[in-house]
Order: structure tokens, then sequence, then C-alpha cells
């Protein structure tokens, strides 16, 4: 089909993509093996091909062509002509309408149907067989847009790292259930844009949101016929559009104006992006874009083998980061982002897929790794690792640049199994409160490398950490096979929903806990949203499918309506900003600090108030961990120089510590007990040298006061 209606001039190879020059749109695609590209223009509503022409250039194995007369708006697609011959790693089939790889927007959803397969489904050949329907009517259509946007005055947060706390939210998960935000808004960027949410994130004290991906993605077919969908967007179909069901407006410009009004708030916007794999999955997956554009170039095929896909990542396929073209698409999607749409920073999902090299071994100076480090805006922003994947020699934590964060699971881990009661793991403790030196020690990195969280989007809420101990993931449709068995969880007697006010109070000073742990701790926390007001999956720890009340956040709970946990999270974050002794820019040592004269920067205590042995360390029935904290002024002058004494007490009983004698401090005052609701300690100051009781299960921080007339060391 070509009606000649549409002229097409030679056009230019670069910028990749659909771009408006304010007269006309040039069109741009890669394709180092295809025969030849058309260009198919759709009606308004995208159900009728109405233009098919050739784009009659080739230029540096990039297709291109000008259209003088096209507009923003103009819905359109590709289809490219090539060999299809799968044992050559080559699966192009023109009957298959495909998505621009540059897309910037897309109009309508996938309905799945056989046709979407560029081979027979059921047939004997399976993949090997050519399937010739035409699927471009339930395809979606990509979208020329007009990228202006009137920014105004908005201005980065640019948080440094020290300063950073992460609030990890999904788009719609976060605002489906708030009835303060009009209800065709919520669910939207537009929603969490609105003041309500502004002043939620504030109260709380958090300085940037990490959004799940919000890159335009698709529900996998297997989902859609169970009547679920693809909740948390991992398997990305475009890396430059937003998922279209986040747009209450269907403009662009409302990422954009809830980027602004986020920033106004102080609160920078971090993107979780899925680079590593895309939604076409393995050989028997659907052809939507790269497949059908240049399956060869884009993904990563098994030598020798070329008719199926290498997979580190559990999902059937990976991109080919190490061809140029197919790096220079994500550092091209991740600039955009940074640079068209503001936002201030990128949490890589498994991450160590994107730095494996040729030989499919991560490489720590990767071309990936090394293009970001040098890049004159992606080097400025944050980087976060998910730092492994499900290759050979995934778990690369550490393994990561200088000047990445990366999520560190042995964090969680040990928070978990500590307060759960296991026993011997104080040393292990000691080193992730200290930001896992032994882990990020190295190459200059700082504490704040270590991004430490307890609970994430995968996996238990903190309220079911506390409630279940068997994951209950009936709702997904999987027989309870997904999700993780390895969850470290306590019930604290009951499995469950439970009216026993025991088991509910135990559950409550847990969450405290667990919450002042990572909040104390040296490194960046990050904090899973809904967890300040108990939210619950109902023991779902795989909520990927669940776009309803199990994966939406239940701002009418109770304990989200009397507000306690809400308080105690904001006078956590509260005090952490206000003492420098919880956010050192230095790893912990044990040495003398600076501007603390005889201070160590950390001292570990037993309960008698001596320093610890190595005996005290290997003692194995040890549940509890008491260390002082030198404050410094260093880099800080507004926050308290004053020395902390924390204790974690993990027993099942009370212990009595003695409160240390340090030079200048004339008495002790309680800044938190997580025995109390709200944390805030309401014992009278204790003198140097006394003693105070910690209940069980409870985390205690006293500030040392110094007495009149001091004045600190000199730097």
């Amino acid at each position: 089909m070509s009606s000649g209606r549409t002229r097409v001039d030679a056009g230019a190879p670069y910028p990749l993509g659909a771009t408006w020059d304010g007269k006309g749109v040039n069109f741009a695609l890669f394709s180092a093996h295809a025969e030849r590209v058309q260009l198919c223009i759709f009606d308004r509503a995208g159900h009728r091909e109405i233009d098919r022409v050739d784009l009659p250039e080739y230029t540096h194995e990039v297709w291109h062509g000008y259209v003088a007369d096209a507009r923003p708006g103009l819905l359109y697609g590709y289809r490219v002509h090539g060999p299809y011959e799968p044992r050559a790693g080559h699966r192009f089939n023109p009957h298959k309408l495909l998505v621009d790889p540059y897309a910037k927007a897309l109009f309508g959803k996938l309905a799945w149907s056989d046709a979407h397969y560029g081979y027979r489904v059921g047939g004997k050949q399976a993949d090997l067989s050519l399937d010739r329907r035409d699927n471009a009517r339930g395809m979606p259509k990509c979208i020329v847009i007009d990228p202006a946007y009137t920014w105004g005055r908005d201005r980065r947060p640019a948080t440094p790292w020290s300063e950073t706390i992460i609030y990890e939210l999904h788009v719609r998960g976060f605002t489906m259930q708030r009835e303060d935000i009009p209800a065709g808004l919520r669910g939207s960027f537009a929603a969490l844009g609105q003041p309500a949410v502004t002043r939620h994130l504030r109260q709380l004290g958090v300085t940037a949101v990490e959004l799940l991906p919000i890159h335009a993605f698709v529900d996998e077919r297997v989902l859609v016929e169970r009547n679920l969908v693809n909740f948390w967007g991992y398997n990305s179909l475009a890396y430059f559009a937003p998922m279209p069901r986040y747009l209450s407006s269907g403009d662009i410009g409302e990422f954009k104006a809830m980027v602004r009004n986020l920033h106004d708030a102080g609160i920078e916007v971090i993107l979780d992006v899925v680079y590593n794999h895309t939604a076409e999955g393995n050989h028997l997956g659907p052809t939507l874009s790269f497949r059908g554009i240049d399956n060869r170039s884009y993904y990563r095929l098994v030598p020798g083998d070329e008719r199926h896909y290498e997979d580190f990542t559990g999902c059937g396929n990976a991109l080919r980061l190490h061809h140029p073209r197919v790096l220079q698409l994500v550092t091209d999607s991740l600039r955009y982002w940074a640079e068209e749409m503001h936002v201030d920073g990128f949490r890589f999902d498994l991450a160590t897929t994107l730095a494996r090299e040729e030989n499919g071994a991560f490489d720590r100076h990767s071309g990936f790794l090394d293009v970001l480090r040098q890049d004159p805006v992606l080097s400025r922003v944050k980087l976060i690792a998910e730092p492994w994947d499900l290759g050979p020699e995934g778990y690369r934590l550490g393994g990561f640049p200088p000047d990445w964060g990366e999520w560190n699971d042995k964090f969680r881990d040990t928070a978990r199994r500590f307060w759960k009661g296991d026993g011997g793991l104080i040393r292990e403790l000691a080193g992730r409160i200290s930001a896992s030196q032994g882990i990020f020690g190295h190459a200059g990195r700082r504490p704040w490398s270590s991004v430490n969280f307890v609970t994430a989007h995968d996996g238990f809420t903190l309220r079911d950490l506390v409630s279940y101990e068997r994951k209950h993931n009936q709702a997904n449709g999987e027989g309870n096979r997904d999700g993780s068995d390895n969850n470290n969880s306590f019930n604290c007697g009951v499995e469950g929903p439970t009216e026993d006010a025991g088991v509910l109070a135990l559950r409550a000073r847990q969450q405290r806990n667990l919450l002042a742990t990572l909040l104390l701790a040296h490194g960046t926390p990050m904090l899973l949203a809904g967890d300040e007001l108990g939210n619950s999956q109902q023991g779902n720890n795989n909520a990927y499918c669940q776009d309803n009340a199990i994966g939406w956040i239940d701002w009418s709970s109770a304990e989200a309506r009397n507000g306690k946990l809400l308080a105690f999270v904001a006078h956590l974050i509260a005090l952490r900003r206000s003492h420098s002794a919880l956010r050192r820019n230095r790893f912990l040592t044990g040495s003398l600090a600076a501007n603390n004269g005889a201070l160590k920067d950390v001292t570990w205590l037993v309960p008698d108030g001596r320093e610890k042995t190595e005996a005290d360390w290997n003692y194995p029935d040890a549940r509890s961990l008491c260390f002082l904290l030198a404050g410094s002024t260093s880099g800080d002058i507004a926050a308290s120089d004053d020395p902390l004494l924390v204790v974690l007490n993990a027993h099942f009983e009370p212990m009595v510590y003695r409160v240390p004698d340090v030079p200048e401090v004339a008495d002790w005052a309680c800044l938190l007990d997580t025995a109390i609701a709200d944390g805030r300690g309401k014992q009278p100051p204790l003198p140097a040298g006394g003693k105070i009781k910690v209940e069980p299960r409870t985390v205690v921080v006293l500030r040392g006061r110094r007495g009149a007339g001091y004045l600190p060391a000199p730097p």
C-alpha cells in the first residue's frame, strides 16, 4: 500500500525518531539489516492506515525521510522489510506494525491477538514459520509531539547524596485511594503533583521520590487472559514515552508539570528504568518493535544458535548494549528524561545485565558504565544500581563505579533477621549500620553508596513483614508459587489479621524498630511508600499484577487515620537531619573524630559501658547492639554536633545499659524510644555514668548535651 499522497523528502539521519522542526517532521530509524522501511500514517482514531510511504534515504545504517506537511499529533508506525530467517537472527515481517524505539508518546494500547506474533502461533514449525496477518488495528500508535513547555523558574533541588532520603512509590497505586484528589486525576502524574501529595511528602521529610517504571510498557498476554495487568511496569516497550495510563490528560506536559510541582516542594524525581530487557520476550514472543526492526542488532543472541536469546533477566531476552546503536538508544533516552523532562536520577533494574560485555561477563568498565561516567549530563544526576541479575556471577553488590549508589539487600536481610530474633548477628549488623564499609569502602566511595532499605516494592510491605511468615499470593493466579520464600519475616505470634492487643502492640513496635534501624544507619535510606501508614498487601509479597486494593495504598486504614506511625517516621527523619552524627560523609573507622576532642567517630559498647572486645563481638546469643557516635560540625554547621548513644535491643527481655561518661557532656536526654508510639522519649535526663532500662525489642537514642561554655575543637 502506497498512495503517494504523502510527499517524503530525503531528510536527515539525525536525530533518531520523529522530530518536528516547526515546519515538518523528520523521521529517522536505525536498522542495519533492513532492506526497506515504510512509514505508516493513521487517522486520528488510530484505527485506519491512511498512507504508507517508503523512507527514501539510508545513511550510516539509518533510514530517514522528511514530511513537510506533518504536524504534532500525527499517528504513525513502521513496517520494516528484510529476511525472515530466525536461525540467522533475522525476524523481519512487514505485515507487523512496529513502534518507533524513539517514540515520545503512544496512542492506544495493545489489544492482544495471534496477529502480533511474527510466526504462526500453534504451527508445527513454531517461530520458523511466517505469519502474514496485519496486526495494525491492535497496536498502539506513535505520536509526533511538540516538545515545547514553559518550565518557568523550575530549579532542581540538587540534594547532596549525604542528605538524600528516598521514597519509592508507584504512580498509580499511590493515589488511587486518596479521596482528597479529584477522582479523574487519581492514579496519574497529575495526581502526584497535587498539593495534598506534596504536603504529605514534606510532612514526612523525604527528599526524593523514586517512581516505579513509567516508560510505556505492555501488559503480558498471560496476565490479560487472567484478567490481570502488569501493575509494576517492568516490561518496557518505548523508552522515551511515558505510560499512557498515567496521563489523565493524554498530554506528556502532565509529566513535566508533576516534576515542576515536586521540585517546588524540594523533592527530587528518580525514575526506575528497565533497559535490561524488553516486552518482546523470548523467541516465541510477539513482534512489537525492536525484534521486527533489527532483531540481530538490538538483542543478545546465543552464539552459534541465533534463533534463541541470551537471557540474564528471566524475562526472555536481553538488550545488546555492547552494540553502539543500542547503547546510543539507552543513553539518548536517559539524556532525554534528564534534560527534556528534568528528572534528577535513575535507578537501573537488573543493572548487572547492562554492564555485561560481548563475552557475557560483567565489566566494571563496560561501555555502558564508561559512557555514563563521562557524559556531561548523565554523570551529574543520581545513578542507582540494582546490582544483580540472574546470569552467571550476576550478584555484583559493591562492584559498580564510585559515583553510583547501589541497593544493599544485605542491609535488608540483616536488619530483618536481627529484629526477628536471630542471634549472632551483632558484628554483621554493626557493619550494615556503618554503611557496609567492607563492601563499599574502596575507590573513594562514600557511605551514601549503600542505598539501605528494609522493604521495597518487591516483597512484603513493612506491616506485612511483621504480620505474615508465609507469602499469600493466591490472587496472582500462579498457585502461590511466585514471589520469594526467603522473607525473614516474623508474624509476632499470629498469621495475618488479628484482634489480639498484645500481638498488635508488638507488631507496631517492630515496625518502629525496623524504621529506626534504617534511618539511624549510615548510608542512603529508602522508604517504601505506605509503610508510614501501616499499609498492607494482605500478605502478597509479589503484587506485580495487582492493580487493585492489594497493590494500592490504603489511606483509610486505622493506622493511616490515627497518624501515629506517620508522626514517628517524621520524627525519625527530623532527628536524622538534625544530627550530623547520623549521616557522616565519611565511613566510620573507630578512630578519633575531627572536631570532637577525645571521642572516636564510633565506639561500640557493652551494657556495662566498656568498649567491646573480640570476645564480646563473638558472643553467639547477643541480640543487642550499643554504640556511641561522635557528632561533627564538618560540612554542616546547621546540625547538632552532640554525641549520640544508640541502643538496639532485640532481646525478649529488658536490658540495662550504663550511660558513658563523656568529656564535656553534662547529661543525656532521650531523643527516641520505640516503646512509645510516637517515638519521643519521656525519660528524664540521665547523668553521666547513670543507667537506663531499655525495654524488650526496643530502640533508644540518647543525646549527650554539652555543658555551659563548651566550644568544639577547631578543625
